[in-house]
């Protein structure tokens, strides 16, 4: 099983998102094991997530669009609004998965009204984007631009699934067209399906660290990372480094299996650098992983090595 300092704040939801917003709270959703709606939580430690009241604030469509495969939303706070971005794919065609856009018509994310946007859209002229297989979106900001970096698949369901980055014209438009950050170079990306998906973003000491995850969703799920300096053309292919090896995987020791789909967020005080990631506590899996609902939610203290990168140890 897993030790106290691995165990979950959060049990049965994969692709935890928390954002910490500047009241204080931080805010939690993920996958759900149904796959079939959007949830929120909230709570002013991070403990206090697993039993914080839990808003149900979207569910699926019965048919077309958002009907199917609910997956991995983020929360995010933009130009004084809420938003919410998932994907989701349909009943009739369950890998048609597209990345969808929310806005809360209030301040209150858990209990205002939530509307739906439509799908995230390609910048003018791109016809490339969000054709085919597209999910695990997230945003960042650097030098006064916006980014928006998800996982896309070309050429069908057993495809690659590579990442890409773009900028960002407003919440529901991209400004450029897609940038190619990274496709599966190396073995542990490429356990029973060639996969990058999953990026979070974090900064440290003048670079841009965007993680990934790799692989299968089982025990052979693992974390990649690249890294690029802040000043840099982020959307060229030459200012970014792929680290050659997993910076997390499975540690059959301490009884984490699949680490994975993470987010960042920062302690109670405000300082130390949180990453927040999903795991099982075992191996072997009956049936698909991917509706086995035990993937948790956890969370580990980022350091950082003499060169500033971090570093992820359980």
């Amino acid at each position: 099983m897993a030790t106290e300092k691995s165990a979950p704040i959060v049990e049965q939801r994969a692709d935890p998102f928390i954002y910490k917003h500047t009241d204080g709270y931080y805010y939690f959703t993920g996958s759900v094991p149904s796959y079939d709606c959007i949830e929120l939580r909230k709570a002013k430690t991070l403990e206090g997530l697993q039993d914080a009241e839990i808003f149900s604030i979207w569910h699926k469509h019965e048919s077309g669009p958002m009907s199917q495969h609910i997956w991995a939303p983020e929360i995010h706070y933009l130009d004084g609004k809420w938003y919410i971005y998932f994907a989701g794919s349909e009943v009739d065609d369950i890998w048609k998965l597209r990345p969808y856009v929310l806005e809360c018509k209030g301040q209150d994310p858990l209990k205002d009204e939530w509307i739906e946007l439509g799908q995230m859209q390609p910048a003018d002229g791109d016809n490339k984007t969000f054709i085919d297989f597209s999910l695990d979106a997230t945003i960042f900001e650097n030098k006064g631009k916006r980014y928006f970096c998800w996982a896309e698949k070309t050429g069908g369901q057993f495809a690659a699934s590579n990442l890409y980055l773009a900028e960002m014209e407003s919440p529901i438009k991209l400004k450029t067209v897609q940038f190619m950050l990274t496709t599966p170079d190396y073995d542990w990306e490429r356990v029973d399906f060639w996969v990058n998906e999953g990026p979070a973003v974090i900064k440290n000491k003048g670079k841009i660290y965007i993680a990934f995850s790799a692989s299968a969703t089982g025990a052979c799920y693992c974390m990649g990372m690249m890294e690029a300096d802040e000043d840099s053309d982020l959307l060229d292919r030459n200012s970014w480094k792929k680290s050659r090896y997993p910076v997390l995987e499975s540690d059959y020791e301490k009884g984490i299996y699949g680490p994975g789909h993470n987010c960042f967020t920062v302690a109670e005080d405000d300082k130390t650098p949180l990453c927040v990631y999903h795991a099982r506590d075992y191996e072997k899996i009956e049936g698909d992983p991917l509706y086995d609902p035990n993937r948790h939610a956890r969370v580990m203290e980022v350091k950082f090595d003499k060169e500033g990168k971090p570093v992820f140890e359980f």
